[in-house]
């Protein structure tokens, strides 16, 4: 059930489409919506050391951090506004929080059902010093499932899961299933291997459970990676959604992430779903 979405607004082309998809979600959920700011425009990261043949990224870091203004995040929550409005979505507040927006985030998020912003922002604007700890404060005080928007919209109609057999992995599934956010949505659940199929019969079984719940869902087992080869593979079979749980590591980051989904962040051109 969806009643209370959690909007993520940061100046930038990711806020625009965050916005548009928590709209719409509020509007066939009968939902309300919540908007917090996620940049302290005042206090932007400096780039830290530039690495040997950086400078082209550094310049282009730069450029992006003056797109982000305090003019824009107010325009931005003026946006956001009117788009409520004009869907006729119930806005219940902004929270406005300049010295620590991401904890501003946290503590809203306990009485929300689904977050919303750019989290590959994080990383592209530079909103703080270091995008892997903030994600890491994000998840590890229980923010979730994110609904990770890519910074240009597309209509939600079909789902990739990418399913590694984890307990995690399967956690996802079970998540997005009983949220529903888009009722009707066609799913494709794929599993990645090397050698030969690791556990293939709980692909079928997780194909039994999205049945359970009234979808039809496609299975493929396919010979590779997850972590070079899931974006590609979600071009290919036309999914407008990734659907990812993650993968035990010993390292924080990566317990809390996956090796996978931390390079599908940085580089998705459509949205995820995170249920970590």
């Amino acid at each position: 059930m969806l009643k209370r979405i959690l909007v993520g607004l940061g100046g930038t082309p990711f806020t625009s489409v965050a916005t548009q998809i928590a709209t719409e979600l509020a509007k066939a959920h009968h939902a309300q919506t919540t908007g917090v700011t996620v940049v302290n425009s005042r206090k932007l990261a400096k780039l830290g050391p530039v690495p040997l043949g950086g400078d082209a990224y550094a310049q282009r870091m730069r450029e992006k951090k003056q797109d982000v203004t305090q003019e824009g995040i107010e325009s931005a929550i003026a946006a956001f506004k009117t788009h409520c409005a004009g869907q006729n979505v119930v806005c219940r507040r902004i929270m406005h929080e300049e010295s620590d927006p991401f904890t501003a985030m946290i503590s809203e998020s306990r009485y929300h059902d689904m977050i919303i912003f750019g989290l590959r922002s994080i990383f592209d604007y530079g909103f703080t010093e270091d995008p892997d700890k903030a994600i890491i404060k994000l998840l590890s005080q229980g923010v979730r499932p994110i609904l990770a928007v890519a910074d240009t919209y597309r209509p939600i109609k079909k789902a990739l899961i990418a399913y590694s057999g984890s307990m995690e992995s399967a956690k996802a599934i079970r998540h997005f299933l009983h949220l529903n956010p888009w009722p009707g949505i066609r799913l494709h659940i794929v599993h990645f291997y090397k050698g030969s199929p690791r556990e293939a019969f709980l692909l079928q079984d997780a194909a039994d459970f999205c049945q359970a719940h009234g979808f039809e869902a496609q299975t493929d087992a396919v010979d590779g990676h997850a972590r070079t080869e899931l974006l590609a593979f979600a071009r290919e079979t036309g999914a407008d959604l990734i659907v990812m749980g993650n993968s035990a590591r010993n390292v924080l980051l990566r317990q809390l992430l996956g090796d996978t989904v931390l390079e599908t962040i940085k580089s998705a051109d459509r949205p995820l779903f995170l249920s970590q």
